[in-house]
């Protein structure tokens, strides 16, 4: 028994190496194609390699990449939140109901921001972990619910922060010179996700959970709670995303966030997570994020019809989904 348990150990340490050698393998991929993508833009348009513009990709890349970092969660544990898009306008409406309508002041009406987004997401964990309502389903009720309540709660008009002060400068102030502060604050989430998901209990639960569901119920977890508060915790990133679009438009668009959810899916199905679940990290979702953000800025500069970037952009997708298809069944 001590030599099969042994054999049995060791078995398992060297599939988790060959597991994640392979993982670096999909990063370095990934980083891979952002480069070839950065420098093909750089050869055809003179004006794309530039510092300003530099930032200007890192700048446009703070919504989806925050959206994209929260649903790394979810995605990992083999779930998927097809609200987080409009959500995000409906956390913007809200941010500009506690500040603009009831006068919060900044420093509580920005958590209360983001306190809505997570029960958004908690909602959206009861559905799916309580009534078993599939992921699909239950996220795509609360994408309609929150389209509607963010039309609903700002009469479907723009809320304006033109007399809440600082509250741009969220977004475009600049702590460190020449560096928005949008661009830092993406930076702070990644790195605390990225450990939470790496050296925390919620982080070893989520991707036990994408890996194999009923043997981690099996094992005596609680899995159905450890689903609430994964869908909870991405819905705090959904709040975040509302304020970091609104105070860069300077105002709440009720209208806003379709299509966000798409962008911010295949951004972390190009960073290497696989829709299986079970496999994924938040270095890698940034790299997705920042090849959808290079794609976007790279295509306008180069005057390509909106229609047609969306074509591209649906592309990608497809290509990303296809993908992880072919990783799963290698692995």
């Amino acid at each position: 028994m001590t030599v099969v348990k042994a054999r049995a150990d060791e078995g398992q340490r060297a599939g988790g190496m060959a597991g994640a050698i392979k993982s670096r393998l999909q990063q370095l991929l990934a980083f891979g194609s952002l480069v070839v993508i950065y420098a093909f833009f750089s050869i055809v348009s003179p004006f794309f390699f530039s510092y300003g513009n530099f930032i200007a990709i890192l700048f446009s890349t703070v919504v989806i990449g925050t959206l994209s970092v929260g649903t790394t969660f979810v995605i990992i544990s083999a779930g998927i939140d097809l609200s987080i898009g409009t959500g995000m306008a409906l956390c913007a409406v809200m941010a500009g109901v506690f500040m603009v309508n009831m006068h919060l002041p900044l420093a509580l009406g920005v958590p209360l921001t983001i306190l809505f987004g997570g029960l958004m997401g908690l909602v959206n964990g009861v559905n799916v972990a309580i009534l078993r309502i599939p992921p699909f389903i239950a996220t795509l009720a609360m994408m309609l619910v929150a389209e509607g309540l963010a039309l609903v709660l700002s009469h479907s008009t723009p809320i304006y922060f033109s007399n809440v002060g600082g509250y741009t400068d969220l977004s475009s102030g600049d702590l460190i010179p020449n560096l928005p502060n949008a661009v830092l604050i993406l930076l702070v989430i990644a790195v605390i996700a990225g450990v939470l998901l790496t050296k925390s209990v919620l982080g070893r639960y989520t991707y036990s959970i994408g890996s194999n569901e009923e043997a981690t119920a099996l094992s005596g977890i609680d899995v159905r709670r450890w689903k609430i508060a994964i869908y909870a915790f991405a819905g705090l990133f959904t709040g975040l995303a509302g304020i970091m679009i609104s105070a860069r438009l300077g105002s709440a668009q009720p209208a806003t966030g379709m299509g966000y959810e798409l962008q911010a899916i295949a951004a972390v199905v190009l960073g290497g997570t696989s829709l299986s679940g079970g496999k994924g990290s938040i270095i890698g979702t940034l790299i997705g994020a920042l090849i959808i953000s290079v794609l976007n800025n790279g295509l306008q500069i180069m005057s390509i019809p909106q229609e047609w970037q969306n074509v591209i952009l649906g592309a990608v997708i497809l290509v990303a989904v296809y993908t992880d298809r072919i990783r799963k069944r290698e692995a």
